[in-house]
């Protein structure tokens, strides 16, 4: 069998595996993996003629919003398309919280991201059987579909929502993007364990300020070189069953209208035949924003007809108005046809026959996963995996890893932080998390772990936990009281373990509805405490007075608003909080112990210490999605800089004048400053968002359990001033394939507590000529005496030409090896690896001589590697 068939990549992986990993980067293609019947899509499509074939206009319109009602004389059960699952699954259940994906970036690692998302979409089904079993289909986070994964490129380091996404390199996007893709989907992209819908589609990251309104005006070049190969890959080699269209206009036209993404590329060059669902309100901006229709109806005809077929809108979250209205005044003003709105439908309906929200479908086996498969040990256990594997060891002295009895230090406001672990997009309820001090007493229980309080931060703010919480009656949390409509009756009381809602677990509670919390805060030790909470009204009394009061909800990117209390141990301060359906904000109470005299607490706590560990960074907070906050260094969600917060700068300074060995860890979604730390701390661990083990992993990997092997996704600048305007699309001088000045540290940086050699390179063309592919292997051997994980990455440098990068990679596999083993690794790159994107925005294998280096990073950064020679002879132009 040639080399690259499935047949082949089996037999490759089976003869590799006792190298300790699975070496191939990519998961096996979906059309090798696919046991569907030809028919299966046909089937599908015609039970969704025939549907729709049967429903009046008014019922059809119905359906095109995010929340579709139920249809009880058809046997449509309601179905609400927005579901979340970027590193997690959201929903009333404790779901498993896993790395935020710039940290399952980090780890280079696509197998496990297929199991990530795998896991993932055990929970989403768990979820969806659970909408069922309590009739509360039709809330957010019970369909059988997902908005996941971003795909976008983190061009900027300054845009917050890139921590949601895989980093700045497109291969390495695309490549996870499809693993991550295949994991939810399952192994048969035609009948989908549940669809995923990669976004936003496209040339879409920030600023978050501007991208209801942004027109980005891209190159061909950039186009097809960085803004869409991940969503081609998305489309055509992983078979989503769905994509998401962007807020912003790309070159005149909205995303969501857009006749160059839209028809030339996904329906016609990639020849998808899925649904398009619209960012949330992005249809509304296409005139109220945009002002790119004249009002609201022409707005809905232009997404539709350009093939948006579903439309999200965040009024569904409240009471609406009629949101159909629209799509009825564009059906009779000529606008729209019926031939229009039964097209979308028949898609959508497709989906839900296909991925078995709707019986009856030929092979389609039943889609039910009990409700106790969400948060299993097996799922705890690969979030730690996988958080383990995404921390990246940036430098260390030989401090690292600590010594068994070591007395340590753990300063920073982070350093016993919980909230921060979780990233964004994910769900408030997961197992319990692991704060960084909490995993080094577990981790190292023979040494002395100190945690030195810290002043008040821009970071402040952790759930409080049901150890502090007392119900009237005295037992541990909150009493809840839900109530139906303007009922005075409670439907159901319970008591729950904070100021959360378990409302959708219970048939009887209804979709709309109101929750009061009674009891008291009693704090473990007296000191200062800031206190605030989140998307409820009502107030935490202390001293006959308010301390914490909201008069009004909190709505979805409200920055954490924290209130200095004193409170006294074993004091029990009364409390009362309601929340309603309708409002955005998640309910919640936080708070965060801090000390008065910071300088004092700072010798003090470190006096004995052998090492200070500093633990600091973002938060969510901070850096996100379209976020309310202005405050030194970010802004509406972005960051105005790159540097630490003030505070966390001044306290690092401190603890390196201590005089002892500082080892600092990063928790953070985007690239920070580290030139201060590179040159001052003994080692430096980037941590991420790393999910709910996060702590436990990190302590693994100080106290050398496990060794550091993820490398970055990100280029680490030292400033903006190393960085063209953010709104700026064009990818001169950007992330490191365009960018000609010195990073703090490289994209693909990262060490290992061992040492690896590569051998020479053998570069071996697909049927005797290079235009066809190449074979590139090597040997990787463990040169040192611990075992270790080492990513092998294969970087290609094209001959100059116009548009040309400096390089890109070209393959990744990640390796795990014991101390003194050798392990031969193998690069397929196909006819596509090879090629490059001319100026003109034309795909194709230009005539010169190619450079390839496969070694521990790029090449000339002083890295284990081998470099290598390949000559093209002949321009071949690929499809788009």
């Amino acid at each position: 069998m040639p080399i690259g068939q499935p047949g082949d990549l089996r037999r490759r992986i089976r003869r590799t595996a006792t190298c300790g990993a699975l070496l191939l980067a990519t998961a096996l293609p979906a059309a090798a993996q696919s046991t569907t019947p030809l028919d299966a899509r046909a089937d599908a499509d015609a039970r969704a003629h025939a549907l729709v074939a049967q429903m009046t206009l008014d019922e059809k319109i119905a359906q095109l919003l995010n929340v579709a009602p139920s249809l009880p004389r058809l046997g449509i059960p309601a179905y609400n398309w927005w579901t979340e699952s970027l590193h997690g699954a959201l929903g009333p259940l404790p779901t498993t919280n896993f790395p935020e994906p710039i940290g399952l970036a980090a780890t280079f690692d696509a197998p496990l991201v297929h199991r990530v998302a795998s896991a993932i979409s055990t929970e989403v089904r768990a979820l969806h059987t659970l909408g069922r079993r309590t009739g509360h289909l039709g809330k957010i986070g019970t369909g059988l579909d997902t908005w996941s994964p971003n795909i976008n490129i983190f061009r900027d380091p300054r845009w917050g929502r890139g921590q949601e996404t895989y980093g700045e390199d497109p291969y390495l996007t695309a490549q996870l993007g499809v693993a991550f893709i295949q994991g939810i989907q399952g192994p048969d992209p035609d009948l989908p364990d549940v669809v995923a819908t990669p976004k936003h589609f496209a040339v879409h990251s920030g600023p978050e300020s501007t991208r209801h309104t942004a027109d980005v005006f891209v190159s061909r070049h950039d186009l097809e070189d960085t803004y869409l190969p991940a969503f081609r890959a998305a489309i055509v080699d992983a078979k989503a069953g769905s994509i998401m269209c962007a807020y912003n206009r790309i070159d005149g036209q909205p995303a969501c209208g857009s006749d160059l993404l839209m028809k030339e590329h996904l329906r016609g060059a990639w020849g998808f035949k899925g649904y398009v669902v619209s960012d949330c309100d992005a249809v509304t901006d296409i005139a109220d924003r945009h002002k790119y229709a004249p009002d609201p109806a022409a707005a809905v005809a232009v997404a539709l007809k350009a093939g948006t077929d579903n439309e999200c809108n965040t009024q569904t979250l409240g009471a609406p108005k009629d949101l159909g209205a629209r799509y009825r005044e564009a059906w009779q003003r000529g606008l729209i046809s019926t031939n229009d709105i039964d097209q979308a439908l028949v898609r959508l309906f497709s989906a839900r026959y296909r991925n078995g929200d709707l019986a009856g479908l030929s092979g389609r086996a039943p889609n039910a996963v009990p409700v106790d498969a969400i948060d299993t040990p097996a799922h705890r256990d690969l979030a730690l995996q996988a958080a383990s594997k995404s921390l990246v060891l940036l430098k260390n002295d030989g401090t690292l890893p600590l010594k068994t009895g070591v007395k340590i230090a753990v300063i920073g406001p982070l350093a016993d932080a919980t909230r921060v672990l979780r990233g964004n997009y994910s769900s408030t309820q997961s197992a319990p998390p692991i704060s960084v001090a909490d995993g080094l007493r577990r981790v190292l229980p023979a040494a002395n772990v100190t945690v030195v309080p810290a002043a008040a931060s821009l970071t402040d703010g952790d759930p409080v936990p049901t150890t502090a919480l007392r119900t009237p009656d005295g037992k541990p949390g909150l009493r809840a009281e839900y109530f139906n409509g303007g009922d005075a009756k409670p439907a159901l009381v319970r008591v729950e373990p904070g100021l959360e809602s378990h409302a959708l677990q219970f048939k009887d509670v209804a979709d709309r509805h109101k929750v009061v919390w009674t009891g008291y805060l009693v704090a473990p030790a007296t000191g200062t405490y800031r206190l605030g909470v989140t998307g409820v009204q009502g107030e935490l009394t202390v001293a006959d007075k308010p301390a914490v009061k909201a008069s009004t909800y909190s709505q979805w990117g409200e920055p954490l608003a924290l209130t200095d209390v004193r409170l006294e141990k074993g004091q029990r301060y009364p409390l009362r909080f309601q929340a309603q359906t309708g409002s955005t904000g998640v309910p919640g109470l936080f708070w965060k112990r801090i000390s008065m005299a910071p300088d004092a607490d700072l010798k003090a706590g470190t006096a004995d210490a052998d090492v200070v560990v500093a633990v600091v960074g973002l938060t969510s907070d901070l850096e996100g999605e379209e976020m309310a906050i202005k405050v030194d260094g970010f802004a509406g969600g972005d960051k105005t800089s790159l540097d630490l917060p003030a505070e966390q700068r001044a306290l690092l300074t401190q603890a390196k004048a201590l005089g002892k060995p500082l080892v600092v860890v990063l928790m953070n979604g985007s690239a920070i400053d580290l030139s201060w730390a590179k040159d001052n701390a003994a080692a430096i661990l980037e941590a991420w968002y790393p999910g709910q083990s996060g702590g436990l992993a990190v302590a693994d990997v100080l106290a050398g359990r496990a060794d550091p092997g993820g490398r970055l996704p990100l280029t680490f600048y030292r400033g903006i001033e190393d960085l063209p305007p953010f709104d700026d699309y064009s990818m001169h001088g950007r992330t490191y394939r365009y960018y000609a000045g010195t990073p703090v540290y490289p994209f693909g940086a990262g060490l290992s507590y061992t040492t690896f050699r590569y051998a020479p390179l053998r570069i071996e063309p697909v049927g005797g000529a290079p235009e066809n592919g190449v074979v590139v292997t090597t040997e990787v051997a463990n040169t040192g005496t611990r075992d270790g994980d080492e990513v092998a990455q294969l970087y290609l440098t094209p001959p100059a030409f116009d548009g040309a990068p400096r390089l890109a990679l070209r393959g990744f596999q990640r390796l795990s090896l014991k101390a003194g083993e050798r392990c031969q690794v193998s690069f397929r790159l196909s006819p596509r690896d090879l090629s490059f994107v001319t100026r003109d925005g034309i795909r194709q294998l230009t005539p010169g001589q190619y450079r390839l280096s496969v070694g521990s990073g790029q090449p000339g950064t002083g890295v284990a590697q081998q470099d290598g020679a390949l000559t093209l002879k002949q321009t071949v132009v690929l499809a788009q």
